[in-house]
């Protein structure tokens, strides 16, 4: 085995054995941190999004009001507008246009920043997918299993979904958990570990008083559920 006392010959030195150690140290770091949970905060779940400059911020009221209405003409009653109301818009045209604005740019404009507004609050982070995370949440329950919650909508805060309005679908998850986690009550807060994916999905919540259709963008099977502390 000549090679194998060539390097403990050269650990003997001090120099190149200090360098060996080192080097074992570094590695056994990196596996030990590529073994362990990233940990995410909510926000860590928006896409940056660049949303561009805001044309409409500089109008004045009659040209936001002269344009909402030309836009509801053209665009949304294209296919049903009276001539009365053809006759309107083409009145709203001429009036935008000599005050040097351009109605066609605009409504695409308005398109650029809805287009924005929906990635920035439905569109998933590409760079927290395929990683195993750590996340801690709200358990939301979807489906029970006796007293184990084996389904869930992870969310943010108490009352989202049902208390108040539903939270963007990038600011929740869908958590499928198949050995169920024993809830304590409603909004059981948890820290969750499992490789996140994005999927969009559709839940019919059930709430005291109705129901309430709620999107989700993330998915995730969940590997350990466990109570916050």
């Amino acid at each position: 085995m000549p090679k194998l006392k060539l390097l403990t010959r050269a650990c003997r030195t001090p120099v190149l054995g200090r360098v060996w150690v080192l080097f074992l140290a570094i590695c056994c770091a990196t596996t030990a941190q590529a073994g362990e949970p990233r940990n995410l905060g909510w926000s860590d779940l928006v896409p940056t999004v660049a949303m561009g400059a805001n044309p409409f911020e500089a109008l004045d009221f009659r040209q936001k009001n002269d344009l909402a209405k030309l836009y509801r003409i053209e665009v949304k009653e294209a296919d049903t507008a009276n001539d009365f109301a053809r006759t309107q818009a083409l009145e709203i045209r001429t009036r935008l246009e000599v005050g040097g604005l351009d109605p066609d740019w605009l409504f695409s404009e308005r398109e650029r920043m809805m287009d924005e507004h929906t990635r920035q609050f439905s569109a998933p982070n590409q760079e927290v997918l395929d990683t195993t995370v750590r996340m801690p949440g709200y358990i939301l329950p979807l489906e029970m299993k006796g007293a184990l919650a084996v389904e869930f909508l992870l969310v943010p805060t108490v009352g989202a979904c049902i208390h108040t309005p539903p939270p963007a679908a990038n600011q929740l998850i869908h958590v499928r958990y198949p050995q169920g986690y024993p809830l304590r009550g409603m909004y059981d807060p948890v820290w969750i570990v499992g490789e996140l994916q994005a999927e969009r999905q559709l839940e019919l919540v059930t709430y005291s008083d109705g129901q309430r259709s709620v999107e989700s963008t993330y998915v995730m099977t969940a590997a350990t559920v466990e109570q916050y502390r």
